[in-house]
């Protein structure tokens, strides 16, 4: 791994990753003080009126307590579409818009292989990643516990942190793999879009309405099961691993095919 890569990345890409971490902490902070039970009847009603909005977003039923309310609210649907827009830019900053704009000559001056530079990007991808969870891990658990001492079932929310790093590794993999298989940034950006559009689209199709429930077999996000990682299941762990695999796999996958191809420098 090159260090001076690595610094050079942060001093880059910190701003987008402190831009994105806000917005995430107004939802997280916002969802959380809305937690009330008593307010239950009246979200119901509210989920009653507008069926199809409210199961689309994964909302149709939040459940009676903290965890449940959370989950439902921003696990369902907000921080996986907004981390997924954080992917698609990182990833064309990391390796495409260098090879677009000619910059990668320059990094591939230094006298280290093209597999140690791509490594180095990809594990800052996956640092972000994992400082973005852990963030937002940190923030609503500090919220729960001054707002709702004791209320937050701490073990099953950590557990559906662990799998909202594997759906973002997966996307992550994707999106890298685009970038290091393509010469402009426009062409990576179209493929990452899709992936993660796409995903999330058919998720949102398979919540409305039985008859649509079989399109989740076509979205990876059917991989990340909530409550099953919620309730310790199994199977649930097992989709986990997939997506972890997965997304190491497609980050592989595109050091490998960058490390070969010629570029036009």
């Amino acid at each position: 791994m090159n260090a001076t890569l690595f610094k050079k990345e942060i001093k880059s890409n910190w701003l987008l990753l402190v831009i994105f971490l806000v917005v995430l902490s107004v939802y997280g902070s916002m969802i959380t003080m809305m937690f009330n039970p008593e307010m239950g009847d009246s979200l119901k009603m509210m989920a009653d009126s507008m069926p199809d909005l409210f199961a689309a977003f994964g909302m149709a039923d939040v459940g009676q307590t903290l965890l449940e309310f959370v989950s439902g609210y921003l696990y369902g649907m907000l921080y996986v579409a907004f981390p997924g827009v954080f992917i698609i830019i990182l990833s064309n900053r990391l390796v495409s818009r260098y090879v677009d704009n000619g910059s990668m000559a320059y990094l591939l001056a230094v006298p280290q292989k093209r597999w140690k530079i791509m490594l180095t990007q990809c594990v800052f991808m996956l640092t972000c990643l994992v400082v973005m969870v852990v963030y937002v891990t940190c923030l609503i658990l500090a919220f729960s516990e001054a707002l709702f001492p004791g209320e937050m079932e701490t073990g099953a929310f950590l557990r559906i942190n662990v799998g909202l790093l594997g759906i973002l590794v997966f996307f992550g993999g994707t999106c890298f793999c685009a970038s290091c298989c393509s010469n402009e940034t426009k062409t990576s950006s179209a493929v990452s879009t899709t992936v993660v559009v796409y995903s999330i689209l058919l998720q949102m199709i398979s919540q409305v309405g039985d008859k649509f429930e079989k399109v989740k077999y076509a979205t990876p996000i059917t991989l990340f099961d909530i409550d099953g990682l919620a309730a310790g299941d199994g199977k649930a762990w097992i989709m986990c691993g997939i997506l972890y695999l997965a997304g190491i796999l497609l980050m592989g996958i595109g050091i490998i095919r960058f490390s070969k191809r010629d570029l036009p420098l």
